[in-house]
């Protein structure tokens, strides 16, 4: 009993210190005066056009992003749930696409596509030598990449809670003389909206904690949001530089967390309507229309996400950027040079590497050991270390990343653990922000595993190294390396957080995307970030590969 104290002391100091020391460092400086606490700072920062005009821009930027994830994810769920259209498995996984991606990437896909030098240019060309293409460099821009980017959150909510709605509901409007559009608007959409809501507000958190796609789009433009303001106030210095972005960020944090409570009782009410087996069964024939929806649908779907990706990639090989796009013009130069001749890019590479594979390894032991506690036993403090855990997360990551300078550059009065601006600091960063990632995957595989099992194993005279040898790591392997590759692909092509952290010799992948194309070195930017695809698309190939091994595995053992 002592040494079980012991450890959830040792436990509950590391979730304080870790967790929620930052987040109250932060809130302290806001308020924090030269005579004692005061709100002068707020007080200056209302008084600045500047703030009204990024909080108008986040404003616009968030809801209209928003709105356009609701129309194409609502849209793209009923077409998947309810219509017997083709090849749905393709669709899905080209759905997921565009939220795979890292922001920045297709931030880059869509400039490229639509850039002076791009594909559209050229056929605006032929047509019409004058023409110019549409410039996403603008609020409208910003609104339709990052509406794109996050519809599929909206989609993964929609599909399945349409898919529970009882069709006999449907016929029996139908059968009372309501025609199909009347059974959309009057039956499904109303039934489907917790769904629908709680997808629009991930969206809508998503949107506010995003700093790549106003920080590629808006920056040039002059737009600014909240979170670039930050950014802004930060790099800027100045005496009063972390006292502004701390307050900025408190602001942002609020919006994030009123948002965040919503969010939550909006999937908690659509969990309490799940009272049916999904049906799979198409409930609507296009028959006819057929010919025109399927190219309407998947044409749509490639150009949202990979006609703009080849052409980032085609512009990743071209010699110069004003060249044409022709054989002599194409080259591998842009690679060689980020991979061979450029030190900085280089070791950009292998940081990004270095860190995302420590990430993975630590929060796959401890968010396997608090996961493995939190289903087995549940209790008020398992419950309260979650919602710390996961608070790092909840905030936008330019709000944590303000915090963490704010901590570890004293974390304890008068230590100074020299961390700041290193490859160390953006370790803990990562951990304390993605952790709850690995934890949520864990909780899902052991909550699939009977207690049974594992009790069956310890009468038997297993012990406890012996029961997750041979018992619980075979069942749950796969669950965990889900989490796992979640957390080192989202830890590799991080940028928020990075931007803030990171100091010359720490740069990350990210961040070296962001300088290159901050510089004007498009040709490079876009090489880094091709390559950056091509190792998502290696790394859910080689976790398909590895979860269907073990899967045969396992049941070839159970059999």
């Amino acid at each position: 009993m002592n040494t079980r104290k012991l450890w959830m002391l040792l436990t509950a100091a590391a979730v304080l210190f870790f967790f929620v020391l930052p987040i109250a460092r932060l809130v302290l400086l806001s308020v924090q005066g030269e005579n004692g606490l005061s709100l002068g700072v707020y007080t200056e920062l209302l008084e600045q056009k500047r703030f009204w005009d990024a909080l108008w821009n986040t404003a616009i930027m968030v809801l209209g992003s928003t709105l356009l994830s609701l129309l194409l994810g609502t849209a793209s769920a009923w077409l998947m749930a309810y219509t017997d259209i083709r090849w749905k498995k393709a669709m899905h996984l080209l759905i997921l696409l565009c939220f795979i991606l890292p922001s920045y990437v297709l931030t880059l896909s869509w400039s490229s596509f639509m850039g002076v030098q791009g594909p559209v240019a050229q056929i605006l060309n032929v047509l019409d030598p004058g023409a110019r293409p549409w410039s996403v460099y603008s609020m409208g821009g910003i609104i339709f990449v990052m509406g794109i980017h996050h519809f599929p959150l909206v989609y993964l909510f929609t599909v399945n809670v349409l898919k529970k709605i009882s069709r006999d509901l449907e016929w029996a409007a139908g059968t009372g003389g309501a025609g199909r559009l009347k059974v959309l608007f009057k039956i499904t959409l109303p039934m489907a909206l917790p769904g629908i809501t709680a997808g629009g507000l991930l969206v809508f958190l998503a949107s506010l904690d995003n700093f790549g796609i106003p920080a590629f789009l808006g920056t040039p433009v002059n737009i600014s949001v909240l979170s670039t303001l930050i950014y802004e106030e930060i790099i800027g210095f100045g005496p009063s530089a972390f006292a502004r972005g701390a307050s900025l960020s408190v602001v942002l944090g609020l919006i994030a967390i009123v948002g965040t409570l919503l969010q939550w009782l909006s999937v908690r009410k659509s969990k309490q309507g799940e009272t049916y087996l999904p049906d799979e069964q198409p409930r609507y024939f296009l028959g006819r229309h057929r010919l025109w929806i399927m190219p309407l649908a998947w044409g749509s779907l490639l150009l949202m996400s990979v006609v703009p990706l080849l052409s980032m990639i085609l512009l990743s090989l071209r010699r110069s950027y004003g060249g044409s796009l022709s054989l002599s013009n194409l080259t591998l130069d842009n690679y060689r040079y980020i991979l061979l001749e450029n030190a900085s890019t280089w070791r950009s590479i292998q940081n990004s590497f270095m860190l995302s594979i420590a990430a993975l390894m630590i929060c796959l032991l401890i968010g396997t050991a608090i996961a493995y506690f939190r289903v087995r036993r549940p209790s008020k403090m398992n419950g309260l270390a979650e919602l710390a855990i996961s608070v790092p997360y909840t905030l936008p990551g330019i709000v944590f990343a303000l915090s963490m300078i704010l901590t570890w550059m004293e974390p304890l009065p008068g230590w100074n653990p020299g961390i700041y601006g290193t490859t160390t600091l953006l370790l803990i960063a990562y951990v304390c922000r993605f952790l709850i990632l690995q934890i949520r995957s864990s909780v899902t595989a052991f909550s699939q595993i009977d207690p049974a099992v594992e009790e069956a194993a310890s009468v038997s005279g297993a012990g406890t190294r012996r029961r997750w040898q041979s018992v619980l790591l075979p069942l749950i392997l796969p669950g965990l390396l889900g989490g796992g590759l979640l957390v080192f692909l989202t830890a590799l092509t991080e940028l928020t957080v990075s931007a803030l952290l990171y100091s010359s010799g720490s740069q990350t992948i990210g961040v070296t995307i962001f300088g290159f194309e901050q510089a004007g070195s498009t040709l490079y930017s876009t090489a880094l970030s091709s390559l950056i695809v091509f190792l998502i698309f290696v790394g859910a190939g080689l976790l398909g590969l590895t979860q269907k091994m073990l899967r045969r595995r396992r049941g070839g053992r159970l059999s």
